[in-house]
């Protein structure tokens, strides 16, 4: 039982609820103005910016949100905060390399944070270099082959610096690239 007042019980579930909603629509909303500011305000031309957008729409985030967030990474809209994305290195306990990387508007705080982050679990924050020598970017592709010649996507795949294509029924896998 609610005790004297259901309504109370509601709003506290409600709250909790809207701040988490709350929460993911500002990572969704970070995300889409930073896919914006990189490749244009255009979803069809910018596929990191139709990809957010999808994620956005997802989660039910409601369109005038999305727009603004478009508006604001475009520049038309002034209001808000200047975001920056940051890659940092590091170490995890064991010598374990890490890159970590970071959307933020404030890079003293984001350091101070990751420094305060690793140091409590045993790791440590490293010099640029120290660790992203160890990786490297890469892509996978998988492309349906059903009346494609194989060894035609085979050439053009080793031509555009594919490591591997593996041929699988009705589909073939490329990469990394």
């Amino acid at each position: 039982m609610s005790g004297h007042s259901k309504w109370s019980t509601i709003k506290r579930k409600k709250a909790a609820v809207d701040a988490k909603r709350g929460a993911i629509f500002t990572r969704l909303a970070r995300e889409i103005t930073i896919a914006t500011r990189e490749g244009g305000g255009d979803p069809d031309v910018n596929f990191s910016l139709r990809l957010a957008i999808d994620r956005a729409k997802s989660a039910n985030m409601p369109k005038d949100n999305i727009e603004r967030s478009i508006r604001r990474g475009t520049g038309e809209d002034k209001e808000g905060f200047d975001l920056v994305q940051a890659m940092y290195e590091g170490y995890a306990p064991h010598g374990v390399g890490l890159l970590i990387e970071v959307i933020t508007d404030n890079r003293n705080r984001t350091v101070a944070d990751l420094r305060h982050i690793l140091d409590k679990m045993g790791g440590n924050l490293a010099e640029a270099g120290a660790v992203s020598w160890q990786f490297r970017r890469a892509a996978y592709f998988a492309v349906e082959s059903e009346g494609l010649d194989q060894d035609k996507i085979f050439d053009c795949a080793v031509e555009a610096g594919a490591d591997d294509v593996i041929i699988e029924e009705d589909v073939e896998i490329i990469g990394p690239v």
